[in-house]
Order: structure tokens, then C-alpha cells, then sequence
């Protein structure tokens, strides 16, 4: 296994405030780790760093081996595949499906003055099928539904064939039957040969697709634990984390967590 992303007592401060907290962590290409943690924890501010879209203000940070302060960002990022909200409003809301994912091969996020080879255009077809999304190909990105929306973005992500790919609550705002699809693709995708590493942001337990088999629980900017999902994911971890008594039920490869709290 090689390690894609290593962070050795990383700390992040803004405004006097510090959002990461001396943080250590490996990811190895062959895991899939979800990160879980309460509002403000610095979950989002995690992936900034994994996408290599802010610097540390202390400590390491080594991504697809390449140290963050030694190399052309620009250059790193194509090779991550990184879906967020925040990258979504981005997205030209006129622009169609295809080219939404089509321009990641540039990493732009509108079509421009770029030309793109028919092996650009197949790929990108071939991605919104992986995904269900063929059928929407010809659609305005604006047009389209939260869950269509959530699902562009990570074929997107995917689009570069990454070496290390990033979901920020990507299940987020989602209703059940949304998500629960977008949660049997993203199971599949996890379990697929060659796909990358995968870390995937997100506050509920509901929304850990099967295939996931690490977790980091992070709280006020450090980490509460880390490690095999079946050690790390307990009702007690939980709770320390949330700050509520929970019980944790863990069925068919799925968990569902409830308060104690009458």
C-alpha cells in the first residue's frame, strides 16, 4: 500500500483561531475513510488542506507524495478529485451536464477557449453513465435537482481518473431516495479495482456508504480517534465526539445512531 496522504501535526490558524489542531493521519491508496465530527470541528478545513487548496500554518503535509510548500499546486490538484458545495457555486449554472464534466480534464469550471480530444468527450460520457447521469447529459446545470447535482460533481471529481479522491458531505441536503442512491454508487465506486483513496466528509453515520472501512473523529480541531471503522465507530467515540450519550446500530453493513437523552 502507498500512502496518497500523510499529515504529520498539522495545524491551521485563522484569526487568532485555531481550526486544526496538531493533526497526524495517513491515508493509504487502498482505504476509504470517512470523517466525522460536529459543526466547526475543522472537517472542512481537513479536506482545504488534502486538496491542497490552503497551506498548513504549522507541521506537514505530504499529498501523492508531494509536500505541500514544495510544489506547484496547480500541478498536484488535477490529480485530486475533490467535490464540495463550495466548488459547486462555482459551476456555470448554464452550463450543460457534459461540459460541467468535460472541462475537469483543464481543471475549469466553464468551457472557454480549451479544445478537447474525442477521447476527452467519450470519457466524460462514459463517467455520466458510471453514474446515471447520461440520460441529463444535455441539461443546464442550474436545471437540475439537488441529488443530480451532488452526483455531477463527483463524476466530475472522477472525470481525471484522481489518484486521491475528496467528497465534502456529499449526501448532504439530499432526500432519502436521493440519497440512498447516491449512497449505493458511491459503495460500488469504493469497492471498484483501481479506484484511489477516498475520504469523505460527513455528520451523520447514516450517510457512511458500505466499503468505507476506516473513520477519523475530529472535535474542536483534533482528533478524537482514527482508525478501522468497526474500532473507531462506537457508541461511545460518538458521543466524546458529539458531545450526547448515543447508541450505535450497525446492520448490514450500515449504522444508524439515536440520543440517550430522554
Amino acid at each position: 500500500m502507498a500512502s496518497v496522504l500523510q499529515f504529520d501535526d498539522v495545524s491551521v490558524v485563522r484569526g487568532g483561531n485555531r481550526i486544526l489542531d496538531a493533526v497526524s493521519w495517513t491515508v493509504d491508496s487502498s482505504e476509504r475513510w470517512v470523517v466525522l465530527g460536529p459543526n466547526g470541528a475543522g472537517k472542512t478545513t481537513l479536506l482545504q488542506v488534502a486538496a491542497a487548496l490552503i497551506h498548513p500554518s504549522s507541521g506537514m503535509a505530504t499529498i501523492l507524495d508531494e509536500t505541500l510548500g514544495d510544489v506547484d499546486v496547480f500541478d498536484l490538484r488535477t490529480r485530486i478529485g475533490f467535490a464540495s458545495s463550495a466548488l459547486a457555486r462555482k459551476l456555470p449554472a448554464m452550463e450543460t451536464v457534459l461540459n460541467v464534466v468535460l472541462t475537469a480534464s483543464y481543471s475549469v469550471t466553464g468551457r472557454w477557449n480549451e479544445s478537447y480530444d474525442d477521447v476527452d468527450v467519450r470519457r466524460a460520457q462514459r463517467v455520466l453513465a458510471e453514474w446515471k447521469l447520461d440520460h441529463l447529459a444535455d441539461r443546464r446545470f442550474g436545471h437540475l435537482s439537488d441529488g443530480e447535482q451532488k452526483r455531477v460533481q463527483i463524476a466530475r471529481a472522477v472525470m481525471t481518473d484522481p489518484e486521491l479522491m475528496l467528497l465534502d458531505e456529499p449526501a448532504a441536503s439530499l432526500d432519502l431516495g436521493s440519497r440512498e442512491e447516491l449512497l449505493q454508487l458511491l459503495s460500488g465506486y469504493a469497492v471498484a479495482k483501481g479506484a484511489p483513496g477516498i475520504v469523505m466528509v460527513t455528520h451523520h453515520v447514516e450517510e457512511i456508504p458500505t466499503g468505507f472501512g476506516h473513520a477519523l473523529l475530529i472535535r474542536n480541531g483534533g482528533v478524537m480517534a482514527a482508525g478501522p471503522i468497526e474500532d473507531v465507530l462506537t457508541a461511545e467515540n460518538l458521543g466524546e465526539t458529539f458531545g450526547i450519550p448515543l447508541e450505535l446500530e450497525h446492520r448490514n453493513g450500515r449504522y444508524t445512531a439515536r440520543s440517550l437523552v430522554k
